[in-house]
C-alpha cells in the first residue's frame, strides 16, 4: 500500500509538471516560440527546485540521509527534463500535426511519465527504507495528502 501511495504521489507530481507548460502561441515567429518554451522550461525548473526543497523540509531529511536524498532530487530534475523534451516535441507539432501525430506525441508523454515514475520510485525506495518509522509516517502523510489533492480528492 505504501508503494502505491508513493507512486500515486510521484505520478501526480510528474503529470502536473508535464501539463503545467503554457502552450506555444499559434501566431508569431519560430524565435518567439523558442523564447516561450525557454521561459516555460525555466519557470518549471524553478518550481521543481522549490518542490524539491519543500519535500526535503517536510520529509525532515537528516544528514545521514542526504546522499540518498541527493539521488532522489537528481532523479526529479532528470525526470522533469525528460518530460520537458517530449512535451516540447508535441508542442512543436501544433498547427502541423494530424490526429494520429498528436495521439502518438501524447503517447510519448505518457510513456515518459510512466518511465519517470518508475525511476523515481526506484531511487526513493532506498531513502524510504533508511527512514525510521516516525519519519516514514511523515513521508506517508506528505505523499498521501499530495496525491489526493492532485487527483481532486479532499485529504483527511
Amino acid at each position: 500500500m505504501r508503494k502505491l501511495t508513493i507512486i500515486a504521489f510521484i505520478s501526480t507530481l510528474l503529470l502536473n509538471s508535464a501539463f503545467a507548460k503554457s502552450p506555444i502561441p499559434a501566431t508569431g515567429t519560430a524565435g518567439d516560440a523558442t523564447v516561450d518554451v525557454t521561459k516555460s522550461n525555466a519557470r518549471r525548473d524553478a518550481n521543481n527546485e522549490m518542490h524539491i526543497k519543500d519535500l526535503h523540509a517536510k520529509l525532515k531529511i537528516t544528514a545521514s540521509e542526504e546522499a540518498l536524498w541527493t539521488t532522489v532530487a537528481q532523479a526529479m530534475r532528470d525526470n522533469v527534463a525528460q518530460i520537458d523534451k517530449v512535451v516540447d516535441k508535441r508542442e512543436s507539432l501544433i498547427g502541423n500535426a494530424n490526429a494520429i501525430d498528436d495521439l502518438n506525441a501524447y503517447a510519448d508523454i505518457a510513456q515518459a511519465h510512466a518511465d519517470s515514475v518508475k525511476k523515481l520510485a526506484m531511487v526513493f525506495g532506498p531513502l524510504y527504507a533508511a527512514m525510521p518509522d516516525a519519519q516514514k509516517k511523515v513521508a506517508d502523510e506528505v505523499f498521501i495528502h499530495r496525491a489526493h489533492r492532485g487527483m481532486g480528492m479532499k485529504s483527511k
